[in-house]
């Protein structure tokens, strides 16, 4: 089975990537493996000019600190026996050998950061509510002042009016640390307020890639099409077009012949059934399809 196959991109410093699709079709695979935590029987993942999957112990090690992540659920990820001192400062005491009343501060100044106080800091996860939880995961992840964060659907547990705040607490961390996101949700209208870039998922590839612009004003793939009508909008009484697909997504284990989406997309070809059309460039430069529709 492959979980992920043949997925490829680039992520500029500073900005934000958008990794979007269904449950199951590999994006928190593809997050994982780039911090080598899902250890990657292919490929390569090149960071700073030098391949990740090629370094060991010590190497491996220093780089750790350059690339965190923040985990999908804010409840789970968080050590119940644990107070948020010592969640938060365990990466400190082991990288930087930091204990006592300089960890403290540096823990008391993260809290702050993503906007808690120093008195939460001895406190145990159970008395948090699930925003506070995401912003304790938050203040993890940069303790050790990392360049690049993997997101992986950090605001899919929260409530809305929650998401929003843990949102843009992101966008201001970027803006003030110069970090770069790979952001991995299902929820484009998120997607669309955070990316500057965005890759669609579907049964573990990439079928389209296009600037955060380009590809809501004028998605090409039919699966992009879908996602997107059915993105709810604030004006009930407007009316218009909602793309309904049918079927189940097919298993990774066996997945069908030809494009991975014929047996659901509302355009297949016989062509479709039988080949697998590869990313290629159509319209707007940068924007990539795989679509053998998708041009006509």
């Amino acid at each position: 089975m492959k979980a992920v196959d043949g997925v490829s991109f680039r992520i500029p410093r500073g900005k934000t990537l958008g990794l979007v699709g269904e449950s199951g079709c590999g994006k928190t695979t593809v997050g994982r493996t780039l911090l080598r935590l899902i250890p990657a029987t292919d490929g390569s993942v090149i960071y700073a000019g030098r391949d990740i999957f090629m370094l060991r112990d010590e190497q491996l090690r220093l780089l750790r600190r350059r690339m965190q992540i923040i985990f999908q659920d804010p409840y789970g990820s968080l050590n119940p026996r644990m107070t948020v001192e010592s969640i938060i400062g365990e990466a400190l005491t082991v990288h930087d050998g930091l204990t006592g009343r300089k960890r403290r501060d540096k823990v008391v100044a993260l809290l702050e950061k993503v906007g808690l106080s120093a008195h939460h800091a001895d406190r145990y996860p159970h008395e948090f509510s699930g925003g506070q939880r995401q912003r304790i995961g938050i203040a993890r992840a940069l303790a050790l002042d990392p360049q690049f964060i993997v997101c992986d659907e950090p605001v899919s547990a929260l409530d809305v009016s929650i998401q929003s705040q843990i949102i843009n607490l992101l966008k201001d961390l970027q803006a003030e640390m110069g970090l770069t996101y790979l952001f991995i949700a299902h929820d484009l209208a998120v997607v669309e307020h955070i990316s500057d870039d965005v890759a669609v998922m579907y049964l573990g590839r990439i079928v389209e890639y296009a600037s955060r612009d380009a590809l809501y004003a004028n998605p090409l793939h039919p699966y992009t099409r879908a996602l997107l009508s059915a993105i709810p909008r604030p004006e009930p009484r407007r009316t218009r077009e909602r793309i309904t697909l049918k079927g189940e997504v097919p298993s990774p284990s066996n997945p069908p012949a030809g494009c991975p989406f014929h047996p659901r997309c509302p355009v297949a070809t016989p062509r479709c059934t039988r080949e697998v059309q590869q990313l290629r460039p159509i319209g707007s430069p940068g924007h990539l399809v795989a679509c053998w529709k998708a041009n006509l």
